[in-house]
């Protein structure tokens, strides 16, 4: 994501924005000693546990676990994702974020478009109140059971029947070419525009901040398609964006989930009932961006298809997509509505409580891949099994390692009568004999400079100023020690921009790698004084030093004596001198005063 802006623009905001300030907008804070501490946010408590470190610009939750950066507090408290709240955040302090070019996703902007169609959902809300047909969307909307508030809430509107009523009444604020692009009006072949939307009801679809972004309309009278949606723009694209995501956010106060529904009028009515967190694709599939975002919200995703046979196909299709995209401490569970029924008819018959049963008795990913296989393959027979297995190996190629795959590959093991670790190896091209792996006779030094990269990148972010003391680091990215290229790197990063905080530092690595073990060495508490940091910080590098000198000469010494040049004793002369050395510097600091 950070990508997708450029990062010295990332850099200098987290830099300008200060956290405590922007949290105690939003939850009142406390001075504790060092820290501001405050009741979490993110979860009930009765005594405050959640503290905002002015010095890191980093916050964490000791109940509930939640922490992160002044980004990361804006996205999870305002359901915003990353791009959207850095645009929060910028508008505060009253900066344009800059726009990138190129291949990638585009970052959404403002701009005319966004002019533009906010004057056309005015519009088109006032047609509804005011023009003489408009009197038609509103029994139709009423036929639905869609009151008045739920109606204003979601800004629905009416455009007019004719060629030219939106052209005409923006004509006097904006050019023509400009509606076109804001995908309002379309270009005839033999010159000029028609407005694209007529005699509909009209859905806007917003952003993540609440902008008119495109439009749904849904016919009254007999004209075609039933339902149009906004072409693509560069605002609008339908296989990212989803109906009813701004009122999902700003209708819950902890969104733990989303259901996913096929109809404007589905999220429209479940909102009214009760059911704040249902969503809607725009006349497409779900597409691994809509998982993407999805899970970026929240922890579990719910598909409501209908129950005969094109629901199901439909949701084997949303299954094929989810597979890729799910993690571990991620859900995706399915439901599948009774014959001739949908979400809006639903919840109206049996209203909130009894729909939100069918929710919670949505079946899991697991299951329902499972029982469709079982339903193509007869596991009572060797033959049967085989194919079971066929069938899921590919699907099962494509979870990402962790445990809900090794779940998932036991799951088949039980039902084909296969070792399990032989399934597991046909998936990897290896076989897992599950025998012990032998370990190294150095395996506990290999350990113990482990723990010393993961000490030193600790009190690096702790004390990010500690970089400007590293001296002849470099050398050690030769080293085969996991973890050494990030202390390496976030030693270069620092000691070129000496004034980044902890909060900076984990900016840069958002989405990448080591990103989750950042947060976490950031979030804990160290338990080596302030004043005694630069001490141990510079022990733990030295002692790194020393275990690349040893390596080096390990190294040498593997090799046959007889084909040692003098070049190659004097470099093992040279690194004994420098292994004695770094451990008389060693014993002088760790006993200095």
């Amino acid at each position: 994501m950070a990508g997708r802006i450029p990062q010295d623009f990332i850099d200098g905001l987290t830099a300008r924005v200060d956290i405590v300030e922007v949290i105690d907008g939003y939850v009142a804070l406390r001075k504790a000693g060092r820290e501001y501490v405050a009741r979490c946010p993110f979860h009930e408590e009765k005594s405050p546990s959640f503290t905002v470190s002015p010095e890191k610009q980093f916050y964490h939750c000791f109940g509930c676990g939640a922490h992160g950066t002044v980004i990361g507090f804006v996205m999870e408290y305002c359901h915003l994702d990353f791009v959207d709240a850095v645009h929060e955040l910028a508008h505060r302090v009253g900066l344009e974020v800059p726009r990138t070019e190129g291949g990638g996703e585009r970052v959404r902007r403002g701009g005319e478009s966004l002019d533009v169609l906010r004057e056309a959902a005015d519009y088109f809300r006032r047609q509804l109140r005011d023009h003489p047909r408009g009197q038609l969307a509103i029994d139709y909307l009423k036929g639905r059971g869609v009151t008045g508030e739920t109606a204003a809430e979601f800004g629905i509107g009416y455009a007019p029947s004719g060629w030219d009523n939106l052209s005409v009444f923006m004509g006097g604020k904006f050019a023509a070419g400009a509606l076109a692009e804001a995908g309002l009006l379309v270009k005839r072949d033999q010159g000029g525009y028609y407005d694209r939307f007529r005699d509909r009801v009209m859905f806007p679809i917003r952003d993540a901040r609440g902008r008119v972004i495109g439009f749904g309309g849904r016919v009254i009278g007999d004209d075609t398609p039933k339902y149009l949606n906004s072409p693509e723009t560069e605002l609008f694209h339908k296989g990212r964006e989803l109906y009813g995501l701004y009122e999902a956010r700003n209708g819950t106060r902890q969104l733990d989930r989303l259901l996913v529904v096929e109809g404007y009028m589905d999220v429209v009515m479940l909102a009214q009932h009760g059911v704040r967190y249902a969503v809607a694709t725009l006349g497409t599939a779900t597409t691994p961006q809509h998982l993407e975002r999805m899970f970026r919200l929240v922890p579990e995703v719910i598909f409501c298809f209908d129950g005969d046979r094109a629901g199901r196909e439909a949701g084997w299709r949303a299954l094929e997509q989810a597979l890729p995209a799910l993690r571990d401490g991620w859900q995706a569970r399915f439901m599948f509505l009774p014959e001739g029924e949908d979400p809006d008819s639903l919840v109206r018959k049996e209203h909130k409580e009894v729909f939100e049963q069918r929710v919670e008795n949505a079946i899991t990913l697991s299951t329902f891949f499972y029982d469709t296989l079982l339903g193509r393959a007869d596991v009572s027979s060797i033959d049967g099994r085989a194919r079971l297995v066929e069938l899921a190996r590919p699907y099962l190629a494509r979870l990402a390692p962790g445990v809900f795959r090794q779940l998932m590959i036991d799951r088949l093991a039980q039902l084909s009568k296969m070792n399990s670790d032989v399934l597991a190896g046909m998936l990897t091209g290896e076989r897992r004999t599950g025998r012990p792996v032998a370990r190294p006779q150095n395996a506990q030094n290999d350990r113990t400079v482990v723990s010393l990269v993961r000490k030193a990148v600790s009190h690096l972010l702790r004390k990010p100023a500690l970089a400007q003391q590293a001296k002849d680091y470099k050398r050690l990215i030769h080293m085969k020690t996991p973890g050494i290229g990030l202390l390496v790197e976030m030693l270069d990063l620092l000691q070129d921009n000496p004034h980044f905080t902890t909060a900076i530092v984990l900016e840069h690595w958002r989405d990448r790698e080591h990103a989750k073990a950042l947060a976490r060495l950031a979030r804990d508490e160290s338990l080596v004084p302030h004043e005694e940091l630069d001490r141990e910080f510079l022990d733990a590098l030295y002692r790194l030093q020393l275990g690349y000198v040893e390596q080096q000469i390990e190294a040498l010494n593997g090799r046959p004596r007889d084909a040692w040049s003098q070049q190659d004793k004097q470099e093992l002369a040279r690194l004994l001198q420098e292994k004695k050395d770094m451990k008389q510097l060693i014993i002088e600091k760790s006993t200095a005063v």
